[in-house]
């Protein structure tokens, strides 16, 4: 043991050894050293004898749960040795801090409101910036390890589904089916390689056509992208001919390019694991919502890119982004204009049920209503079911330009 640089004045104690049931009274010394204050035990029963000497790492140091209201008792923990009460609390206070003791983050955020909410603060901007910066860029670089064999699994499993649920074969013929995919076979021979995000990552890309759902379009990972009739006929009704649909087509292979939806499974678990080292559990609640909270804020940096994508591709090949975000804008009008008709409807079906119970209450004294205005289900499937802040990134594609992608 080192040399004690300070000596603190003795308290009295009671030792409970371990090895007795009876306490044995003894006076409580503490001295300073390099790695914290020692404790040492001087048996009053025992005139002379040798202190017992505790070192700082052997004590289990009781916390300060009121730095104004003094506990009560202090019970100081000596591991295999037994225990120690101090009922002078106030003397062991002072003697610990005369003996150099330093109060932990831990009691310091029990005992002081200031130091704990600017540790809560400091927290909160940690995870913060962790979740807005960190987990993306942890997740980018972690999505080059994930293999493309694992992607392609995923995306072939994930169709299967939607085709046995939601989605329909294709009615389009096979000569217009022919057309589009030749545009699309062109489109990705024209992408320069510059654009990649990931250098060595070639996805086998392809064109698959489906019904089934409203005006969509949407990639897998692994390089199959999805076109539903619906977008087809949208851009035939609004008489745009098929620069519209290659734009759409550009925006979806960057999706694939770029891995979005690999890098937003990885972004989850990267997430997931994060909030558990910071908080140490994550239960099923924190942990849904963190996926769900990924989801939404990350889908938004990623539609950017891959709209930065179609503009740097579609200027490559010498074609025009404006049919493009007209219809994407022809879209969005055609949803919000179905909304309102769905909403007016769900307003008058909501009336005239309230009428109906009305006149039934008053024509059967006895009789209950069960008539409920049940949800309706938007029927529109379109672009704007994936695609936040669609309005705003298709009038920048209308005119253009898009601010975001910088220059190229």
């Amino acid at each position: 043991m080192n040399d004690p640089l300070h000596a603190a004045s003795p308290i009295p104690g009671r030792w409970f050894d371990g090895q007795s049931s009876r306490a044995r009274p003894v006076m409580v010394s503490l001295q300073a050293t390099p790695q914290g204050p020692s404790l040492a035990l001087h048996p009053l029963s025992q005139p002379g004898a040798q202190p017992v000497v505790f070192a700082w790492k052997d004590v289990g140091w009781p916390e300060a749960w009121n730095e104004r209201k003094a506990q009560r008792l202090v019970v100081v923990d000596l591991r295999d040795q037994g225990s120690l009460e101090i009922d002078a609390v106030t003397e062991w206070r002072a003697a610990l801090a005369a003996a150099g003791e330093r109060p932990g983050i831990a009691q310091r955020m029990q005992t002081r409101w200031p130091v704990l909410l600017g540790v809560t603060v400091a927290a909160a901007i940690g995870l913060t910036l962790f979740y807005r910066y960190g987990t993306p860029w942890a997740a980018t670089q972690l999505t080059r390890f994930v293999p493309l064999s694992w992607e392609v699994a995923m995306a072939e499993n994930a169709l299967q589904q939607m085709d046995d649920g939601t989605l329909k074969p294709s009615k389009l013929p096979k000569e217009r089916q022919d057309q589009l995919k030749a545009r699309f076979d062109t489109l990705v021979q024209q992408a320069p390689k510059t654009l990649h995000r990931y250098p060595d990552y070639r996805p086998p890309l392809s064109l698959e056509f489906r019904s089934g759902m409203g005006a969509n379009a949407f990639a897998l990972p692994g390089g199959k992208i999805v076109m539903t009739d619906g977008i087809v006929k949208a851009a035939a009704d609004k008489g745009m001919d098929d620069t519209a649909l290659v734009g759409v087509l550009a925006h979806e292979i960057g999706h694939v390019m770029h891995r979005h939806t690999t890098r937003m499974v990885v972004e989850q678990g990267v997430l997931n694991i994060g909030l558990g080292l910071a908080l140490g559990d994550v239960s099923a609640i924190v942990s849904t919502g963190a996926s769900v909270l990924t989801g939404l804020a990350y889908s938004r940096s990623h539609e950017r890119e891959a709209d930065c994508y179609a503009i740097a591709v579609m200027r490559h090949a010498a074609l025009p982004t404006a049919p493009m975000g007209r219809l994407l804008l022809a879209i969005a009008r055609d949803e919000e204009e179905e909304e309102r008709k769905e909403k007016e409807k769900g307003m008058k079906r909501g009336k005239d049920q309230g009428e109906h119970s009305a006149t039934t209450a008053a024509g059967e004294p006895g009789s209950k209503s069960n008539h409920r205005t049940e949800p309706q289900a938007h029927p529109v499937w379109s672009l704007l079911s994936s695609h936040p802040d669609t309005v705003h990134r298709a009038t920048e594609l209308e005119q253009g330009h898009a601010p975001h992608c910088g220059k190229g």
